[in-house]
């Protein structure tokens, strides 16, 4: 018998009775397979660049429509080269991505999962 197969205090028999969708016989379905550690550890990366509040300033913001970087710096209130820099982390976790109008580069999300995410944590957050 493993430590797994007990309960807290290591007796199996005061371990709680399995789920009854765990019972032999139940019509559960078959649990999704897991990610591999890649895909694991590129979530991990992308959960990261999401990690900052400035950088989930700039995807809430990217999610009503696309901005410069003084755009960004007015509605924020940071200063440019910190809207830069974090850009810079966006991007490169492909969070974003830009694009030259003249001498603007305009910034957009890459897709709406990643905007998801962040407007769900900061409910998550707000409901608390």
């Amino acid at each position: 018998m493993s430590v797994a197969d007990t309960g807290p205090g290591g007796d199996a028999s005061a371990a709680p009775p399995p789920h009854e969708d765990c019972r032999p016989g139940s019509a559960a379905p078959a649990p999704a397979p897991a990610p591999s550690r890649e895909t694991l550890a590129a979530a991990g990366e992308l959960l990261r660049a999401l990690a900052a509040p400035v950088r989930i300033a700039i995807v809430l913001q990217l999610r009503e429509s696309e901005h410069c970087v003084h755009e960004l710096v007015g509605a924020l209130g940071v200063t440019q080269p910190l809207i830069s820099q974090h850009l810079r982390i966006l991007k490169a976790a492909g969070v974003v991505r830009g694009e030259r109008a003249g001498r603007e580069v305009l910034y957009r999300l890459v897709d709406d999962h990643l905007a998801h995410i962040v407007v769900d944590a900061v409910a998550h957050v707000e409901e608390g």
